[in-house]
């Protein structure tokens, strides 16, 4: 009785839970004082940088990388790869937990949890962008919420209500496809009204279809560094199935990628060229530009095609990561660093260490849900009963 006592103290005190407990409890203490004292307790923030580390990292950054749900689906669904369809479920799972968590750090920023709602179903603003931004999210999260159910039915047995959703399997990658289109490019769009604080670098009349073709690539990178991560740590959770298509996932997904970005820096220099704005580059932005552009995009894109090429996986995820960090690095730009670049250095904004840590406790909660899903849930593995409807 002791030894399993033991056994099971070990089991739940882990190094892991440790640690994210404890990241938890301190979230936890932010969020009562963020909630009882206002935002500027908090935060940097003030009347030149209304928005902060949770709009650029939180929002923008979460949902670009979710973008692996549609890309994944669609790929899948759509086009009929059927080979990629192990990835299908773990990339709506993360997708999901992205624009979920999205919509509880946005809570941090408009403070009034109860009023988010209001734009949806009480005081729509039909005639902004953010309205359009906010009402695809609503929508699109409903539809990886429904397209999440059938691994949740399938773990509680029930038969008859997994079966109906699993015929809304077309009809929702497609709705899905269409949402996503429209709110990350809108989600670009935003700072079109603020040409004069964004560096004209940043700035630009495409900057909606950068956001829209960067998402793309942002979403193939987030499913193979995923899946790279679940390898590690959940190999043990995977199926035959899953594991013999895993290698397939990552050359195809790497391939897709490499086109993508190359067409992405293409159109980069074509907004270059349109703007004029050749002479910025000699700055000391431009150079930063061009670390961007060259350093976290055309150079993993070369990896991509290597790693295509030759075979070789462990290139591919390498490039993977550092696609995710340059998707990061680029929305932080836009909205953080090169964001009021000419005001002087003293009236710049820079996160709050309380603004780090509720990033941090955000990141943790998606963590340890997506950690409890797989491992209840058959993401990573089919469940018996169902592998001939695959």
């Amino acid at each position: 009785m002791g030894s399993e006592k033991a056994i099971a103290q070990k089991q739940y005190f882990t190094p892991f839970n440790v640690v994210a407990g404890i990241i938890i409890f301190v979230g936890l203490i932010i969020t009562i004082l963020r909630f009882t004292k206002g935002i500027g307790a908090v935060t940097n923030l003030d009347n030149n940088n209304p928005w902060g580390l949770w709009i650029g990292f939180d929002l923008l950054c979460g949902v670009s990388l979710a973008a692996g749900g549609y890309m994944t689906s669609s790929a899948c669904y759509v086009f009929g790869l059927k080979k990629y369809h192990s990835a299908v479920r773990p990339a709506i799972l993360t997708a999901f937990l992205g624009y979920a968590l999205v919509v509880f750090a946005l809570n941090y920023d408009v403070g009034r949890p109860w009023k988010l709602p209001y734009p949806i179903f009480y005081s729509q603003g039909t005639s902004s962008l953010l309205f359009e931004v906010g009402l695809c999210v609503f929508l699109y999260l409903t539809v990886l919420f429904v397209e999440t159910t059938p691994a949740a039915f399938e773990w509680l047995g029930f038969k008859k209500i997994r079966s109906y959703v699993m015929r809304l399997t077309l009809v929702l990658t497609i709705f899905g496809v269409v949402l996503s289109t429209l709110h990350q490019s809108s989600l670009g769009a935003l700072f079109l009204i603020a040409p004069s604080k964004l560096h004209p670098l940043w700035y630009s009349g495409y900057l909606h279809v950068y956001f829209f073709i960067s998402s793309m690539f942002a979403g193939l990178s987030m499913v193979i560094f995923e899946g790279t991560l679940a390898h590690k740590w959940l190999h043990h959770k995977m199926d035959e199935t899953h594991l013999a298509e895993s290698r397939g996932v990552v050359l195809g997904f790497g391939k897709a990628a490499s086109f993508i970005m190359m067409g992405y820096v293409g159109i980069k220099i074509i907004g270059l060229a349109v703007d004029n704005n050749w002479h910025y580059l000699t700055t000391g932005w431009g150079l930063w530009y061009l670390l961007e552009l060259i350093g976290f995009v055309l150079f993993p894109a070369i990896l991509y095609s290597v790693g295509s090429r030759e075979k070789n996986t462990k290139l591919i995820r390498i490039a993977a990561i550092w696609t995710v960090l340059g998707i990061v690095l680029n929305r932080l730009n836009v909205s953080l660093i090169a964001f009021n670049w000419h005001l002087p250095s003293a009236d710049r904004y820079f996160p709050s260490f309380m603004e780090f840590f509720i990033t941090i406790f955000i990141i943790t909660l998606g963590v340890v849900v997506y950690k409890f899903a797989v491992t209840k849930m058959p993401i990573l593995y089919e469940h018996p009963e169902y592998k001939e409807d695959h």
